[in-house]
């Protein structure tokens, strides 16, 4: 697996790669998909030097597999240090370690942006992703119950950090 800093032209596949998470209910709080236009200055947002987007590639067959992003946390200039942690991978892809390899890189990386606190906002009912965050040790550093109303579902969102 390679990885690279997402182009414009990746937009499509990570916003194929994240709608395809939409209709499960159990990872992101959307509750329609999303359209490249509609995307456009979220991927703007992530600039390179400070707060990348990441492409996951397969080595061979040049598919992407997953992406990871930093993006800020709360907006002020004192939370500089801290991100939310974002990793989407293909549907065909999940459950094969690739989002263990992904979140590693993740830790291992963050320094070099000035990075030292990384944040995993999950639902609570989001047992794989939950699972995956706390071996790579993260723990539960927050919870806000029932926040989301997914069709009529109450949702809690726990918040996983680790300083790295």
């Amino acid at each position: 697996m390679e990885h690279r800093i997402a182009t414009i032209e990746d937009l499509p596949k990570i916003v194929e790669i994240y709608n395809s998470t939409v209709d499960s209910r159990v990872v992101t709080a959307d509750l329609e998909e999303v359209s490249v236009e509609e995307r456009i200055s979220w991927f703007i947002q992530h600039d390179p030097i400070s707060r990348p987007l990441w492409v996951f590639e397969d080595k061979m067959h040049g598919e992407v597999l997953g992406w990871l992003s930093f993006q800020s946390f709360y907006g002020r200039k004192a939370y500089s240090g801290t991100v939310e942690v974002s990793i989407y991978l293909d549907p065909v892809k999940r459950g094969k370690g690739i989002g263990m390899e992904i979140l590693q890189f993740a830790i291992e990386i963050a320094p070099t942006y000035n990075i030292d606190t990384l944040l995993g906002f999950i639902f609570s009912h989001n047992a794989s992703s939950i699972k995956l965050f706390e071996k790579k040790g993260f723990a539960e550093w927050g919870n806000l119950p029932d926040v989301a109303n997914l069709d009529g579902n109450k949702r809690s969102l726990c918040i996983y950090g680790l300083k790295v």
